[in-house]
């Protein structure tokens, strides 16, 4: 038995309905959930908030106190030779400076037994450190895996 024309079309448009209305739906239940991370910084540092907007462009969700950050990063336990400028908790690991969310994202996938990750100090072409007054420099760096009882080693090279 075949439709006729007019059932057909509409049995073809509540397909495409159909189809139109899971695209939406699909998206949603594959789109990963943001990260949350929490950052301590001063209110008037730029490098900082450029660190920020680059770990929302990937995937993670920011909320900022700018109040500083030393004393933070002695509450949470990270030594001052790991300082830099902003000390971030994401996972339950401790962030500090410029790490890239690529290092991050890996932290959080390989969950080693570590406080966290750091880039001691302010390395020009790390991420927040990149921006047009840099002319494009980008100085080779080390992201550390920071262990619990102070010790470091390489977690990443940035050349």
């Amino acid at each position: 038995m075949q439709m006729s024309h007019p059932r057909r079309r509409h049995a073809l448009r509540l397909l495409a309905l159909a189809a139109a209305a899971a695209v939406p739906l699909a998206w949603a239940q594959r789109r990963p959930r943001p990260v949350a991370v929490e950052v301590w910084k001063d209110a008037s540092c730029g490098c900082c908030q450029d660190w920020i907007a680059h770990m929302q462009a990937n995937g993670f969700q920011v909320t900022a106190h700018d109040n500083g950050n030393n004393a933070m990063r002695a509450r949470l336990g990270l030594a001052a030779k790991f300082g830099s400028c902003h000390t971030a908790l994401v996972g339950g690991y401790v962030v500090e400076g410029h790490v890239h969310a690529d290092d991050v994202h890996r932290l959080l996938r390989d969950k080693p037994q570590a406080l966290g990750l750091a880039v001691p100090g302010m390395p020009v072409g790390s991420p927040g450190m990149d921006g047009p007054a840099y002319g494009g420099r980008r100085d080779a760096y080390d992201t550390l895996l920071v262990q619990r009882d102070g010790g470091s080693q390489v977690f990443r090279r940035h050349v």
